[in-house]
């Protein structure tokens, strides 16, 4: 079974949509695993939604280009919290979920507590935002 074939069966059978390059280490050297990866991309099996963080794709309805099976503010979360960051709520949310707010956040941000991270997650133009308690 060649390196190709082992990674897209893990995909296939994983439980979680997010991937870290980590999790493909132990199937081949880096090159080779940077290189299957790269091909998966191209083949719209996978797409990069940070530096060696990966999530399964599907097509656009709309322009038949692979994008992430789940929207960012859903995939971001479960990134951080396999980079070692516990992500929370920020706290526009949290004012909506008290019923403080009627306002629903209009994009992506997330809570990382007194943690710092430079780390960029998204795919196109949508982007999460950080911040901290």
């Amino acid at each position: 079974m060649s390196i190709r074939e082992r990674i897209v069966q893990a995909i296939s059978v994983a439980k979680t949509d997010v991937f870290l390059r980590q999790d493909f280490s132990a199937l081949g050297s880096t090159s080779q695993v940077t290189r299957v990866l790269r091909l998966l991309i191209d083949n719209g099996v996978i797409v990069r939604i940070s530096l060696g963080v990966y999530a399964r794709a599907k097509l656009s309805v709309l322009t038949g280009n692979p994008i992430p099976a789940q929207p960012i503010y859903v995939l971001a979360p479960e990134a951080l919290r396999r980079l070692g960051i516990e992500p929370r709520p920020s706290r526009l949310v949290r004012d909506y979920n008290e019923g403080k707010s009627t306002q629903l956040p209009a994009e992506s941000r997330i809570n990382i507590g007194k943690k710092r991270t430079k780390r960029k997650i998204g795919f196109g133009r949508s982007q999460t935002k950080y911040e901290n308690d």
